[in-house]
């Protein structure tokens, strides 16, 4: 923790890492605040997963597209320009007296605008730090992000079914406004500038370990949804159970991060963070008492901050700092998906053999991700002994000859 302590102590870590959990608190909270609103005003569950996948679809599509923007007209430009669209498409979500494809239209909307913070300040943290603080600052986020998860869905649930539905929706507007504006108006934030990439859109994907962290955050963001999915279905809506259960799986993660931020990254470092994961996962299926689903899953977090802080390092470290934003958009992408699939295959095995299909899915998809880090093992990069940090942009020189 003394590690951690001096790490927040350097000149902007703290208010960075403050300002964009605020600022993605919403991320916890837009699709349960959709869900609960559409339901009430539609009367139909169909119809608001219908609007749902409609938001996701929009923030699949526009993950890599405004992340890169970011290196065409600036991060302060584009973060601003997405809020304002987000806040405004919220806000109609939540006052106008809509019908199915207006619900669709605006939820499209607020998808497609969502403010890419997270690629903005994961292009940012390394040019805060030095190389070596860089995979325990990455460590520590994937770490206290897990505090959204925690609190976010909490808060809009009670807002919404104690107040009003369109309160939640107001109450998620508000909180885009006050932590999208603390994010961009912070220093940092201005004084970054990305680099105009030269390559084609889509290019940095198909570099082994983007690509790596694009299908493996698929894979593990599945697993994870599809407990999510498992958790309800055993212990229903109505309780405290679920919210309990899916509480120390979030604690675990952040335990996790928290424990092994420190530990260099090398190229088997996914495979044993992965391990963990899966272990935990598959143990959730002896038995479906509340004790030994909370126990088992409190195992397997343990593993899931680890991995997705070598998700972001080795994507860091494989990319040009011109790249990077549109690098984490592509990987953010994958993991948009990889919660829609899981939720997806969750679902079909429970209407198959009950809740612990949803069990038997979440390992499936963490024992898929173990077995790429193992096959693909030399697509990732050691970093136990070189700087984590993005490869700079060369200008070309100009050669004089006689």
């Amino acid at each position: 923790m003394a590690g951690y302590r001096d790490l927040l102590r350097t000149p902007g870590v703290g208010r960075m890492i403050a300002a964009q959990l605020v600022a993605r608190f919403p991320n916890g909270m837009t699709s349960l605040a959709i869900l609960l609103h559409v339901e009430q005003q539609t009367g139909s569950y169909g119809a608001a997963g219908i609007v749902l996948a409609a938001a996701s679809v929009g923030q699949a599509v526009a993950g890599p597209v405004t992340s890169r923007w970011m290196g065409v007209w600036g991060m302060r430009r584009v973060l601003g320009l997405t809020l304002v669209v987000c806040v405004l498409s919220v806000l109609c979500l939540a006052l106008l007296p809509l019908d199915l494809a207006g619900y669709m239209a605006f939820a499209l909307l607020a998808g497609l605008s969502t403010p890419p913070v997270q690629a903005a300040v994961r292009t940012i943290y390394p040019k805060l730090v030095n190389a070596g603080q860089l995979t325990p600052l990455f460590s520590l986020d994937a770490s206290l992000q897990e505090i959204i998860w925690i609190l976010a869905p909490v808060v809009i649930t009670v807002v919404s079914t104690q107040v009003g539905t369109m309160q939640g929706l107001l109450l998620v507007a508000a909180i885009l406004i006050v932590g999208g504006t603390w994010f961009i108006l912070s220093p940092e934030v201005g004084r970054v500038r990305i680099p105009r990439s030269r390559r084609a859109f889509g290019r940095v994907v198909l570099k082994p370990p983007v690509m790596l962290a694009t299908v493996i955050g698929f894979l593990l963001i599945g697993a994870c949804s599809a407990v999510e999915v498992g958790v309800v279905a055993t212990f229903g809506h109505g309780g405290l159970e679920a919210g309990l259960v899916l509480a120390v799986f979030s604690v675990g993660s952040l335990a996790g991060g928290l424990a092994f931020g420190h530990i260099p990254i090398g190229r088997w470092a996914m495979a044993r963070r992965l391990l963990i994961v899966t272990i935990g996962l598959s143990l959730t299926m002896v038995t479906l008492n509340i004790y030994w689903i909370g126990g088992t899953l409190l195992l397997a977090g343990i593993g899931i901050a680890p991995a997705l802080a070598v998700l972001f390092a080795i994507t860091t470290a494989s990319v040009k700092f011109s790249e990077t934003a549109e690098a984490f958009g592509w990987a953010g992408t994958g993991q948009l998906i990889g919660a829609a699939a899981g939720s997806a295959v969750a679902g079909i095995l429970i209407d198959a053999g009950g809740p612990v299909g949803a069990y038997l899915a979440a390992a499936l998809f963490a024992f898929a991700g173990l077995i790429v880090s193992i096959v693909f093992v030399r697509g990732f990069p050691d970093l136990r002994h070189r700087d984590p940090s993005p490869h700079p942009d060369t200008e070309p020189v100009q050669a004089i000859t006689s």
